[in-house]
């Protein structure tokens, strides 16, 4: 689908466009899963412009239309991407809920690698909640996961989430083992995202030990390539130099 193609562009209004098309040529043929599939595909689109209320709506429509065509997968998927829009929100409660329930399916379905991201998003929830223990939980399970089906972005993102989890526990050995392992990967597999998230986290832990020269240069390095990737860990990075250069 062109729309796709957009999409790892970063060109979302187009795709917004070549989904809407879709959208309407589905609705006309009376073609319920491709009009499923392109509002999820708006959904996704406008979850990536930030504008949330909108993804949820599009969202919740796709999930009435694949629980009556009983398409399991797709339900999964709604549920899931709900799910991310209200985490962006802060309704970390409600997004536990829709994780659950994606959790569910993907169990159901035998789909170890929606399971893992399942766990994972679940382990974020709870960060955000200030649960570590809990979100270290998920993270875990999420790593076995990844590992045994060889996902190594997967692997990557449950070792840096639980190394920089760690550091709120102040668990720096387990930290440092957990961030090393993931920029490995990250640099490995060429995911500059998940290198400037390491990046980050190595800013934090030498923060933390006290080590503020160690920690600027780690923060320089991330606001460096987050500001070039154009991401919102970017705005992480500054307020972290702010306050180390304080």
């Amino acid at each position: 689908m062109l729309g796709n193609n957009y999409i790892f562009l970063g060109d979302y209004p187009i795709a917004i466009d070549y989904y809407e098309q879709s959208l309407a040529i589905a609705q006309k043929i009376g073609d319920r899963q491709g009009e499923g599939n392109a509002l999820g595909n708006l959904g996704l689109a406008y979850y990536y412009l930030g504008q949330y209320g909108h993804a949820i709506d599009l969202h919740q429509q796709y999930l009435t239309i694949a629980q009556e065509l009983v398409d399991r997968q797709g339900e999964g998927n709604a549920l899931g991407n709900l799910g991310l829009a209200y985490y962006s929100l802060g309704q970390y409660d409600q997004a536990i809920n829709f994780y659950q329930q994606c959790l569910t399916i993907t169990r159901e379905l035998v789909d170890r690698r929606g399971e893992g991201n399942a766990l994972g998003d679940l382990g974020s929830a709870y960060y955000s909640l200030v649960l570590y223990d809990q979100a270290i939980n998920f993270y875990r399970q999420h790593l076995t996961i990844a590992r045994e089906i060889g996902d190594r972005r997967g692997e990557g993102n449950a070792l840096v989430n639980m190394g920089g989890t760690q550091i709120k526990l102040e668990q720096y050995s387990e930290s440092l083992t957990n961030n090393q392992a993931a920029l490995e990967i990250f640099r490995k597999i060429g995911d500059q995202p998940g290198v400037a998230e390491a990046l980050k986290n190595f800013t934090e832990l030498h923060q933390a030990l006290g080590e503020v020269e160690v920690a600027r240069q780690y923060c320089q390095q991330a606001l460096a390539l987050a500001t070039e990737l154009g991401i919102p860990l970017a705005s992480e990075c500054e307020a972290l130099l702010f306050k180390i250069n304080s």
